[in-house]
């Protein structure tokens, strides 16, 4: 893994290998930045990442000069790495949290420009509801947009609030607004 782009562009991410990840990979994350940064100002938004993992995603927005990034993870060991990893790059734009991403989703107050998903493809099976908590919840800001990363065999399609969706060999990234704004 590495930093693909911004002011860290080719820093490689080692993370231990006794941590549960499943990186999203540099050509999907190269596509998912293309498509974020002709959409936002990325010095402007506050972003969410469930289930960050590595940090993977974090880190990338960290070096693009994202504005805020709070990293929700479940795992103590992904969160510790995350924060080494934040402050070995100076990156004082993120905020690594161990929480479970549904309870900090039904309590969290604040409102985000991109909120995105990573969850575990193997074991996580509430896409649907953790979408519809953000939506209905209005976590995000009025022009903001969930970006949930699955598996081909999850099939969000059917959730009213999708406007986009793209696939990458086996992986999917599905994109969701508020309802007033998907046309």
């Amino acid at each position: 893994m590495r930093i693909i782009s911004g002011s860290k562009k080719g820093y490689m991410i080692h993370a231990p290998r006794n941590l549960p990840i499943r990186p999203t990979t540099d050509r999907s994350k190269e596509s998912l930045f293309n498509i974020i940064n002709n959409n936002f100002d990325l010095e402007e938004c506050n972003v969410l990442d469930l289930f960050s993992g590595s940090g993977n995603i974090s880190l990338e927005f960290a070096s693009r000069g994202t504005k805020s990034i709070t990293a929700v993870d479940l795992h103590s060991g992904c969160v510790t790495f995350l924060q080494q990893e934040a402050k070995k790059l100076e990156f004082d734009n993120i905020s690594a949290l161990r929480a479970d991403v549904m309870q900090y989703l039904r309590n969290t107050e604040e409102q985000f420009d991109i909120i995105f998903c990573d969850a575990p493809y193997t074991t996580w099976t509430k896409y649907e509801e953790m979408v519809r908590v953000i939506l209905d919840r209005k976590l995000l800001t009025e022009e903001g947009w969930c970006i949930v990363e699955h598996h081909s065999v999850v099939k969000l399609d059917h959730i009213p609030e999708v406007f986009d969706r793209r696939a990458y060999g086996q992986n999917i990234m599905s994109f969701f607004k508020l309802p007033e704004l998907v046309s």
